[in-house]
């Protein structure tokens, strides 16, 4: 079985580097006929955007992402995970906590936008401006 490995190898690493060869002339392609028209910026050569593209890959890869399918879509199981988490947590509250935790996160969130009738009370701002 493991023959079969042995020759299929060569052929994955030879369309590996392909690929790669393919997407370093397009993004060359693409940053040259752009970014030095747009912006003034510098003429990349093949082996800065094959380094472009490895940056790219660094910063935008997280692995602690399991949430996310590896076709594009939501896992709702993984949504369902957190708002029971969330859920029992406020039911394990008092009736003065969880007030003031939902008072707490639409200070923090709302900021005119999400709230628009939320005020604060007289006893929060006096807090404020005491501060």
């Amino acid at each position: 079985m493991w023959y079969k490995w042995f020759y299929k190898a060569p052929l994955f690493i030879l369309l590996a580097g392909a690929f790669l060869i393919l997407i370093g002339f397009v993004v060359m392609s693409l940053w040259n006929a752009l970014i030095p028209s747009l912006f003034n910026g510098p003429m990349l050569t093949f082996w800065q955007a094959v380094g472009i593209l490895v940056l790219a890959k660094i910063f935008l890869y997280h692995p602690r992402s399991r949430h996310w399918h590896g076709h594009g879509g939501w896992n709702p199981s993984y949504h369902r995970h957190w708002k029971k988490r969330f859920e029992a947590k406020l039911a394990s509250m008092s009736p003065e906590d969880r007030e003031k935790f939902k008072n707490e996160w639409r200070k923090r969130c709302s900021h005119g936008y999400w709230d628009h009738n939320y005020q604060e009370s007289d006893d929060e701002q006096g807090e404020v401006e005491k501060k």
